[in-house]
């Protein structure tokens, strides 16, 4: 018989302190971009961290494999902002992306 584990509610914040360097690096190892690849049903390639657009630094910037979209990712470990979403909007202009990802605490 299987042990069945029990699923507790975490503050992100606990796991990962700083977005950029723990959550951004922790999001763009190849087994956990396999697990979003899972989700959100791409295959994200040529995946580059903290890429300028302007005086801002997008999260990560992909390429899903299939279609050579960009793809861009937009780490938030708090409630969504309109700080945030002008940002997405500057670099999926700037980047040409057809795809944008925000990753939030809370919508």
């Amino acid at each position: 018989m299987a042990d069945i584990g029990k699923l507790t509610e975490v503050d992100a914040r606990e796991l990962w302190k700083h977005e950029q360097y723990d959550f951004s690096n922790w999001l763009a190892k190849e087994e956990n971009l396999a697990y979003l690849n899972d989700i959100i049903g791409l295959t994200l390639t040529d995946v580059n961290r903290e890429v300028y657009v302007g005086p801002y630094r997008c999260d990560i910037v992909a390429k899903d494999e299939t279609s050579s979209i960009t793809v861009i990712v937009e780490n938030q470990l708090e409630g969504t902002n309109h700080d945030h979403l002008g940002k997405i909007i500057t670099y999926a202009s700037g980047l040409n992306a057809k795809v944008m990802i925000w990753i939030v605490k809370e919508a």
